[in-house]
């Protein structure tokens, strides 16, 4: 069999492998109803007292509409790692690395199929939020976000991208942890915990530069439809930091993959 029929196998198999699992499921079903409804009741909270003239309120809307993924991309975490560190728990991974001696194109082929279902269930969920955000918005007089415009399809698109290359530094953690506790700690840390604690530092200038760094303040950048230049980073900078941290869960992953026994 040729390396391209043998890739296209072990995607195959990661796709049977993800699909039987009923926690694949509910995970991606929490996943857009995290991001919907979280989104929706975020949207709902702007009240005309907030802005007295809805059409003049300086809202950005869209991200309001899309605040629901910092909910929705604890369930991203959790799947990404299930994906690798379910076959360790269960004692799987031997058979898997018998039957595909290519270590490596086992993590490609699960970060395929990982990839697909995140991209899938989180268009759907943007999108959901998005019509949630515009019926909750028009119904108080505020102005509703719509694809036509392009600051809220950049917002919707790079969201999606936002919670694919999350999915991929879950699994680079769990290639390289093992343990499905340890690397969902690690990963909920690294997306929560950060962002709060470069909030607490004093100097302004740290405080500035931990956003930049930290992968959700970075990463969510790109929902900012106005006032860009307030921003601690660009939209698309942000989303080069977060792919950064993708590449190197990866690369770690990938590398301690090779080197250790099953």
């Amino acid at each position: 069999m040729t390396g391209a029929g043998r890739g296209l196998g072990a995607v195959r198999a990661e796709w049977t492998k993800l699909r039987t699992l009923h926690s694949t499921w509910w995970l991606l079903l929490a996943l857009i109803a995290l991001t919907v409804l979280a989104g929706a009741a975020s949207t709902a909270s702007l009240t005309a007292s907030d802005c007295p003239v809805p059409a003049d309120c300086h809202e950005d809307t869209v991200k309001l509409s899309l605040t629901g993924v910092w909910l929705g991309q604890g369930a991203v975490v959790v799947l990404a790692v299930l994906t690798m560190s379910g076959e360790y728990g269960t004692g799987t991974i031997r058979t898997t690395l018998t039957t595909e001696p290519l270590r490596l194109r086992i993590l490609a082929a699960k970060a395929a199929v990982l990839c697909a279902l995140t991209a899938t269930a989180s268009t759907v969920g943007v999108l959901g939020s998005l019509l949630a955000g515009r019926l909750l918005l028009s119904a108080d007089g505020f102005a509703a976000p719509t694809l036509a415009e392009g600051p809220t399809l950049r917002a919707a698109a790079g969201t999606v991208l936002y919670l694919t290359l999350t999915a991929l530094i879950g699994l680079g953690a769990a290639t390289a942890l093992r343990d499905t506790a340890t690397a969902v700690t690690s990963v909920l840390a690294l997306f929560y915990a950060f962002p709060l604690l470069a909030g607490l530092l004093a100097d302004p200038d740290w405080q500035e530069n931990a956003r930049r760094a930290a992968p959700a303040t970075a990463g969510l950048a790109i929902q900012a439809t106005i006032d860009l230049d307030r921003l601690p980073i660009g939209p698309w900078a942000g989303i080069a930091v977060l792919a950064g941290y993708a590449v190197a869960a990866l690369v770690t992953g990938g590398v301690l993959l090779r080197v250790r026994d099953a």
